[in-house]
């Protein structure tokens, strides 16, 4: 795929109770002025930017519907911030909230004589999206939430059952790594690399489009701020441990679209909280997908027609 945007640019964003100025990158696909509502892309990681996503500008080709994508601040082209690098109070829910909040002023989405806009979050972005739905911002219409994340802890037992599937070999190389903290020996990237072939990514070639990610994370301590020095820790020691939106999840209101993959890291576990306690809500798990299968040739069609005819099924109506 290879469409050109419609517009790019920064928009200024200064977190909340702090004097750290900044900005934040976005990238549109399509125009804004045709009255449907924008779809806004919250990318996960944290910190790999928004080009793996770039298969959800099809939404604008295929169903008329714009699609902002942006990068969250500290990292790709937005700014990076690395004076605020391991500062666990800093990297929180609230910051990230805070920006997409900005960007939809930016945009006057928000506004109540306008379409609206829907909200595509996949995994970290995921857990941002579902955070920021249950303050039921005005403006919001259907939410997406793709191999997100209910709870830290959720998290973190479903990697260790994903583990469980591995290579009884390649699972104790892991846990031995983890245990002794030993993530720099060529054993724990190798093992880690089965992992992420079995569970991340199973396409091979890895995606042009996931280049951009791999490059981003490697110039940014935002990974490692909020999620510690491995997803395999348990307890985890990022900023974010202890996260939950679980309680609150009964406050989204809109229409839900939850799906993960056969063999996505966001296990299952993850996603029943989702389905359980938003009012309305479907969940579709795609078979031999992984945590990537909007990239994935055996899946990334089926993906998106099943985000397209979701986002736009009041139209239909």
């Amino acid at each position: 795929m290879a469409f050109a945007f419609t517009k790019e640019g920064k928009i200024p964003f200064q977190p909340p109770g702090t004097d750290v100025s900044g900005s934040t990158y976005y990238k549109i696909f399509g125009d804004l002025s045709i009255g449907a509502p924008p779809v806004v892309i919250l990318h996960g990681g944290p910190g790999v930017g928004h080009e793996y996503l770039l298969t959800f500008a099809n939404l604008w080709h295929e169903y008329g519907l714009p699609v902002i994508f942006y990068d969250q601040v500290g990292c790709a082209s937005s700014t990076h911030l690395p004076q605020m690098a391991g500062d666990k109070d800093f990297w929180q829910e609230s910051l990230f909230v805070a920006e997409l909040q900005n960007l939809l002023d930016h945009f006057s989405l928000c506004d109540a004589n306008g379409p609206g806009f829907h909200l595509y979050g996949h995994s970290f972005g995921g857990r941002l999206a579902a955070a920021f739905a249950t303050s039921r911002p005005q403006g919001l219409q259907r939410l997406v939430l793709a191999s997100a994340l209910a709870s830290t802890d959720l998290s973190i037992r479903g990697n260790e059952l994903r583990r469980h599937e591995l290579p009884t070999q390649t699972r104790e190389v892991l846990e031995k790594c983890v245990a002794n903290r030993d993530f720099g020996s060529a054993a724990f990237k190798e093992a880690s690399m089965i992992y992420n072939k079995t569970f991340f990514c199973r396409e091979e070639p890895m995606p042009e489009l996931l280049m951009p990610a791999l490059k981003h994370m490697s110039e940014t301590a935002v990974m490692e701020t909020i999620l510690g020095p491995s997803i395999h820790l348990n307890p985890g020691e990022g900023s974010m441990s202890g996260w939950t939106c679980i309680p609150r999840l009964p406050q989204i209101k809109v229409p839900t679209l939850v799906y993960n993959a056969e063999f996505d890291t966001s296990h299952d576990i993850s996603q029943v909280p989702f389905f359980e306690l938003i009012p309305r809500v479907r969940w579709i798990t795609f078979a031999k997908g992984s945590h990537m299968c909007h990239l994935e040739r055996e899946v990334k069609d089926k993906v998106l027609k099943v985000v397209g005819d979701f986002l736009i099924q009041d139209r239909k109506n």
